[in-house]
């Protein structure tokens, strides 16, 4: 029984629109993200040198090795996935020309025709079968193994066909499929001094730690891109240094810039900052296990001490999106709008607060330059408490062994979470009961099993109430205060057309390379 299909010969196509509905995932094929970035018409042609925000001599082109934000870049100049996020992290159609599943558990791709490896190879299912199992040998060491362990078969049943066999139902395994780690490689592959992919850009050279250089891939399947020539990238792990050479005309895009140094670029004429509002935040954690601290009264106490509108102006300067206490933001196509905002309300916090019988007990925050923005948020909830009688000690720790040595075990502190690529897997890794990584040690069997159902809800309105109704638990009953959610920053030239916002991570999700133009 077909129940979820995504497909890419025209939107008019009856399962498409099946799928629209059932799922929330909209298939426009090759040009789905046209819209405003596009509106001016590309120019080809040009070279361009980029700076990444992380370097090191572990740099890789394997796409199950990929670990910092500048192999993202790099695999995604040379490979493509078989499914793409958008600006929504909804899932689009890349190398699958189409997917239905059964269930949603047994999952059928079909693979687009014409798409060519760098080399002139063809691409076939034994290729995308070769690219996902490895994932799951051992040997390999995939840092996304523990998404692909749901795999639990992978066949080709023609050519150009697919068959994957989940574990247990998950309607949005399109999404995983379209995750950095997931990228497609030449069946056999085992050399990654270079890349050879499908992706638009072909490796010219590649020497970690150092540098990139990929050059237009003239066969590219997706008509008339990319518009470059070349791209030059590598990192810069210094945001001053990265800055000041985005100043001296020595790069045409500077990635991971903080908000201090906004101003500087916007004042010299030629350069702009670019936004890209996501899911990354710094939440104030309360642990429910903790002695002292360890309840909910204290924990919402602290949650209506956050003056948000404040933190955002005056620590992001702007650059934030106002947060209501769970990890889903307002551009995510689950995000639940009918929840009341949380606002900042002294009188509600001191109710909490003597109920919470904590009284005059001085209770410590502990806070680290690695949770960015955690410093001033603590001191702005101190300055608060302090009108309500509550006695906070900011504890300042260095960056350097804050996420072994206190995050997880602090009663109160700050955490700094990177955008997931679905619900499903930021609230397993977060929030449910047996996560790793669960903050505030939250445990709710009714949670965990509305997250499991979720997973395998088809219909796509049912899910969107399923999270709705998590994101009210969340706020409501966590140790998890998230007044915000903060906006990755990019600095460039002028002249660089074409960004636009995929909030999997900054310079475009990481895949500014595909889609940029110079307009100079």
């Amino acid at each position: 029984m077909r129940e979820h299909e995504i497909g890419s010969d025209g939107l008019g196509r009856r399962e498409v629109m099946r799928m629209l509905t059932a799922s929330g995932m909209a298939a426009a094929g090759s040009g789905w993200l046209a819209g405003p970035a596009l509106a001016q018409a590309p120019k080809r042609g040009g070279t361009i040198r980029a700076a990444g925000y992380s370097s090191s001599t572990a740099d890789t082109v394997d796409p199950a090795k990929q670990t910092l934000s500048t192999d993202y870049v790099r695999c995604n100049m040379f490979y493509n996935t078989l499914t793409a996020l958008d600006g929504n992290l909804a899932p689009q159609p890349e190398l699958a020309a189409s997917i239905e599943s059964d269930r949603a558990t047994v999952w059928t791709i079909k693979l687009r025709k014409g798409v060519t490896f760098h080399d002139g190879k063809a691409l076939t299912a034994a290729d995308v079968v070769y690219s996902l199992s490895r994932h799951n040998d051992p040997k390999v060491g995939s840092i996304a193994k523990p998404l692909a362990a749901q795999m639990v078969e992978i066949k080709a049943t023609a050519p150009d066909e697919v068959q994957i066999t989940l574990s247990s139902p998950n309607a949005d395994f399109p999404v995983v499929l379209g995750t950095f780690h997931f990228h497609i490689i030449k069946e056999g592959t085992t050399d990654f001094t270079t890349a050879i992919g499908t992706g638009p850009y072909k490796c010219k050279e590649f020497t970690p730690g150092v540098r990139t250089i990929g050059v237009r891939n003239a066969n590219y399947w997706k008509p008339g891109k990319p518009y470059l020539d070349e791209i030059e990238f590598f990192g810069i792990p210094d945001e001053t240094a990265r800055v000041n050479a985005l100043l001296a005309g020595d790069i045409h895009i500077a990635g991971g810039i903080t908000p201090r140094s906004t101003r500087l670029i916007k004042a010299q004429p030629g350069l702009a900052v670019f936004e890209t509002p996501a899911g990354v935040y710094t939440d104030l954690i309360t642990r429910l296990d903790a002695p002292v601290s360890g309840n909910l009264d204290f924990a919402l106490a602290m949650k209506y001490l956050q003056d948000r509108e404040q933190m955002r102006d005056a620590i992001w300067q702007g650059f934030a999106v106002i947060g209501n206490d769970h990890p889903i933001t307002p551009s995510n196509r689950f995000y639940n709008k009918d929840i009341p905002q949380r606002a900042f309300d002294p009188d509600r916090a001191k109710f909490h607060f003597q109920k919470s019988g904590i009284g005059a007990t001085a209770i410590p925050i502990v806070v680290s330059p690695a949770a960015a923005g955690s410093a001033e948020m603590a001191v702005m909830l101190q300055e608060a408490g302090g009108k309500i009688g509550l006695n906070l000690e900011v504890r300042r720790v260095p960056a350097d062994g804050y996420w072994a040595n206190h995050w997880l075990k602090s009663a109160v502190g700050y955490g700094n979470i990177n955008p997931r690529p679905s619900v499903d897997i930021l609230m397993s890794l977060f929030f449910k009961s047996d996560a790793p990584w669960n903050e505030s040690a939250w445990k709710d069997p009714k949670f965990d099993q509305l997250l499991l159902a979720a997973r395998g809800e088809i219909d796509f309105a049912r899910r969107k109430q399923m999270y709705g109704d998590m994101q009210l638990m969340i706020r409501d009953q966590s140790g998890i205060g998230i007044p915000l959610f903060n906006s990755y920053l990019d600095g460039h030239v002028t002249g660089l057309k074409g960004l636009a916002p995929i909030p999997v991570g900054g310079m475009m999700g990481f895949n500014f390379a595909e889609n940029v133009w110079l307009d100079a």
